[in-house]
């Protein structure tokens, strides 16, 4: 408990001599004032788009479209990753498929995506699971293939089903290998989120941030940055806390 109190508390020292040379560099007219602001414009940018209201509006759009693009990309990359692993023939008839789609950028399915679905919260959500669905795939494919074997013939020995086996004693299992893809795709999806923003000129975090690039308000520019980076660590934080919990169980063990 101590060691991690030291840590934390080095960690926000850290932060904050960067924060310090941030505006030493600033006061110092290192790059122009036009392209790098302080931290105290940056934080008044950001404390008035709160004000305003226009920094909510446009958080709640990116966390929305970040959300169901991530849920999608989860359920569909635990379905698949545990279908390939039970499943030699499933497996066959995927795989060819998976590998040549895998390697495709998710910002090369932008165009066709807006072709199918238009400008709209559909194409975005489609995108965010077509680049995020792989880490999940292959953690819950790895984690469903290392489920000890013979845990099938004592479930059989019991009489349970293919689908209780699943869930009561593979799907456990593999948790831990599915936690480690759905935190990847966790990063994938506000990536994404951000990127068809942009592209689409939807309203959220990323459009406001290519608005202010163009009209040079850095300001607001660095304000959204920040904001993007607090999103990513409070959910990435929250995510650890629900494995900590859900996978109590592999602690005890240990």
């Amino acid at each position: 408990m101590r060691h991690s109190l030291i840590l934390r508390i080095f960690a926000l020292l850290f932060a904050a001599a960067l924060i310090a040379i941030w505006q030493l560099a600033t006061d110092a007219r290192l790059f122009s004032p036009v392209f790098f602001p302080s931290p105290l414009r940056t934080i008044t940018a950001l404390i008035d788009g709160a004000s305003r209201g226009t920094l909510w509006s446009a958080l709640a759009a990116t966390c929305l479209r970040m959300f169901y693009g991530w849920v999608l990309a989860s359920l569909l990359g635990i379905v698949l990753g545990a279908a390939i692993a039970r499943s030699g023939p499933i497996r066959a008839y995927l795989e060819p498929t998976l590998e040549f789609l895998r390697p495709l950028p998710a910002s090369a399915v932008i165009p066709p995506a807006i072709l199918f679905f238009g400008l709209s919260n559909e194409m975005t959500v489609a995108v965010i699971a077509f680049g995020a669905v792989w880490p999940v795939l292959l953690g819950s494919y790895h984690g469903f293939t290392n489920v000890e074997p013979r845990l099938e013939e004592v479930a059989a020995v019991h009489g349970m089903g293919a689908l209780e086996y699943l869930w009561k004693i593979a799907f456990p299992g593999a948790l831990p290998d599915i936690f480690a893809g759905i935190r990847v795709s966790l990063a994938i999806a506000l990536i994404l989120a951000v990127v068809t923003e942009m592209q689409a000129a939807l309203p959220g975090l990323g459009f406001n941030i290519l608005m202010a690039q163009r009209m040079f308000r850095s300001p607001e520019l660095y304000a959204g940055i920040i904001v993007l980076g607090g999103l990513g660590f409070l959910t990435n934080q929250a995510l650890l806390i629900a494995e900590r919990r859900l996978l109590r169980w592999r602690t005890l063990t240990r």
